[in-house]
């Protein structure tokens, strides 16, 4: 069976596509990992032949049911699982109006659901369509587990010094400027399917800056007066990280770094601390201490699911001490042997099965819907070439821009897809496989800088 991963943000995305790459593989199926226009140019022409194409979301925008539809007229079906989740909110309502729709469920023959919540709502909303909406968790999720603690061995970007992570999602920064956001929202029907949505940015951004504020100071404190630890920024992938490197210039004890995925921070931090960010909850399944940072200068609405996890840390002067505390503890290893246990609320939004993988369910839902032309065997040589062709049209048309601006619209850099590296992927499959016990010889390629293949070899 030919299966080809939508990948939109490397550093969020690439890890668990990579656990239901090898499982696949592993199964006989061929695995594709790319971005979408590589796979949407590569059905399009025929170079690829049809197959499960999994892809991130199910937004009803005009432009992704158009694309969706002529992937189904090429012969391949859609699944999907939203990469955005929305675990960090309460309930599920809103989302399901904002990410699906009847036509694009409709569309697809398979949605895969973080948990109960996600699931039970768009079976309450999309009733028609409760068989295609199968509860089988998220492969992310798999991976925050302590068993693949051994996947996240230190790279050459982890520093060597203990650290404290700071995880951010302070959107004030982001490389899109606000009205472009706004624009994009509204291009994208958002604001049509959120009436409210356009006032609420607004003060959204508002409250932002506040918090923004208080993230600095509190750095700055901790750095000044920490007792030998450092401290991690992690600006989130839309945010700007040379904005960050401004705000915190000249500051000791202080990495400013977004190099490999979230999980990797986590899994090497003593603590983690946060405002409103998914990584609380990340943090509170892989048993990491959790700090939540909420002074009532941030004026913060409470409807952040991750901001009622963790330590409540009302001051800078509270966050030090309780840091502190933690790194004593860590330092000297006094660590409880009692696992904690995972609050029913983050239950609600996660499924995690102790017996069987995420990625797992996916792929017998996948198996199940298999057929013989969702198996032919592709031409590699082809897709290659292809891939080569789309770099060098991209190369010409950055060159064309600078040249003529007026005439080409600037490309902007990409800061969801980040150049990926043959080696690094390799060794992070291989460590995937020795995790799982999968003793069959794989092959993996980097078939272009944003493209993947494994399978059997």
């Amino acid at each position: 069976m030919n299966i080809y991963m939508h990948l939109e943000i490397t550093v969020r995305e690439l890890d668990s596509k990579l656990l239901m790459a090898i499982l696949a593989a592993s199964k006989g199926h061929q695995v594709i990992i790319s971005g979408s226009m590589e796979i949407n140019m590569a059905l399009k022409t025929g170079v690829l032949n049809p197959g499960i194409v999994h892809t991130k979301s199910l937004t009803p925008s005009d432009k992704k049911i158009s694309t969706h539809q002529k992937i189904i007229d090429n012969k391949s079906i859609i699944t999907s699982i939203d990469e955005e989740a929305s675990i960090n909110e309460f309930g599920y309502d809103k989302f399901a109006i904002e990410r699906y729709s009847e036509v694009t469920i409709e569309q697809s023959s398979a949605i895969f659901g973080w948990g109960t919540d996600d699931v039970s709502t768009l079976k309450k909303k999309y009733p028609e369509y409760s068989h295609k909406i199968y509860k089988t968790g998220s492969p992310r999720v798999d991976l925050w587990k302590p068993f693949f603690s051994d996947y996240w061995v230190k790279s050459k970007n982890i520093i060597s010094e203990p650290f404290l992570l700071v995880s951010s999602n302070i959107f004030v920064t982001n490389t899109q400027p606000f009205h472009e956001s706004l624009k994009f929202n509204r291009d994208a029907g958002y604001m049509h399917r959120d009436p409210d949505l356009f006032k609420r940015s607004f003060y959204s951004m508002s409250n932002n800056y506040k918090k923004l504020y208080e993230f600095i100071d509190a750095i700055k404190y901790l750095a000044k007066n920490s007792n030998g630890y450092s401290v991690v920024l992690r600006p989130h992938p839309m945010e700007n990280i040379t904005a960050w490197k401004n705000f915190l210039e000249g500051v000791k004890n202080i990495h400013i770094i977004r190099k490999d995925c979230i999980s990797l921070w986590v899994k090497n931090a003593f603590a983690i601390m946060h405002n409103g960010c998914t990584t609380g909850i990340e943090a509170i399944v892989s048993q990491k201490p959790l700090l939540t940072y909420n002074t009532t200068q941030m004026n913060i609405e409470d409807y952040f699911l991750s901001n009622k996890l963790g330590h409540n840390i009302k001051s800078k002067e509270e966050l030090l001490k309780k840091t502190n505390q933690l790194f004593e503890i860590e330092k000297h290893d006094n660590k409880t042997n009692e696992k904690p246990t995972i609050p029913s609320l983050v239950l609600e939004k996660l499924y995690i099965d102790k017996n069987e993988l995420a990625a797992e369910k996916i792929l017998k839902v996948w198996e199940s819907l298999n057929t013989k032309s969702l198996s032919q065997s592709n031409n590699w040589i082809k897709f290659r070439l292809l891939l080569k062709i789309i770099e060098l049209r991209n190369f010409f048309l950055n060159i064309m821009s600078k040249l003529n601006p007026k005439k080409f619209n600037p490309i902007k850099e990409n800061q969801k897809f980040q150049s990926m590296n043959e080696s690094d992927i390799c060794a992070r499959a291989t460590r995937l496989q020795s995790i799982l016990g999968i003793d069959k010889k794989l092959k993996c390629k980097l078939l272009s800088k944003r493209t993947i293949l494994i399978k059997i070899d």
